[in-house]
């Protein structure tokens, strides 16, 4: 078990940085609710299945597993929304890993920056290409998104 601790923000796209990674990935959520999500995600060739606990703050627990594909294949079908869909590019800036997700599908449009943290309070230094915080705005959530897509914000 680990606690993770991230914030989350919008992406000015068209300044992001050339990244170092690019993984496609697929993931969809077997549980939705106040107290935990559970998640199989499928990142290029190999596959996880993850238990989220409830948010305080920027933090929750995080149980992550990797998984044979063919049972993450067969475990999408059990899903209780639509999977997500997005291209993660990795990008390393001010001496932290920034994962970068362009969704795709129901989500396309969509660009948001990651960075985790060992401290809550932990300084870091935000690069220019990232926008707005939305850490603890739960629609941005991507249990959130396969609920209710950014495509239907509008």
């Amino acid at each position: 078990m680990t606690n993770e601790i991230e914030r989350k923000f919008l992406v000015r796209e068209s300044v992001v940085p050339e990244a170092k990674q690019c993984i496609r990935m697929k993931q969809a959520y077997l549980c939705i609710d106040v107290e935990r999500t559970v998640r199989v995600r499928i990142a290029g060739d190999i596959a996880f299945l993850t238990i989220k606990g409830k948010n305080k703050g920027i933090s929750r627990k995080e149980y992550e597993y990797p998984i044979p594909l063919e049972d993450a294949l067969e475990l999408m079908n059990l899903a209780v929304t639509d999977p997500v869909e997005k291209i993660r590019k990795i990008i390393y800036e001010n001496g932290k890993k920034w994962e970068v997700d362009f969704f795709e599908g129901k989500n396309k449009g969509l660009v948001t920056a990651e960075v985790e943290l060992s401290l809550e309070d932990e300084d870091v230094i935000i690069p220019g290409w990232v926008g707005k915080e939305i850490s603890e705005d739960v629609k941005y959530r991507n249990s959130m998104l396969s609920k209710r897509p950014y495509s239907h914000w509008k």
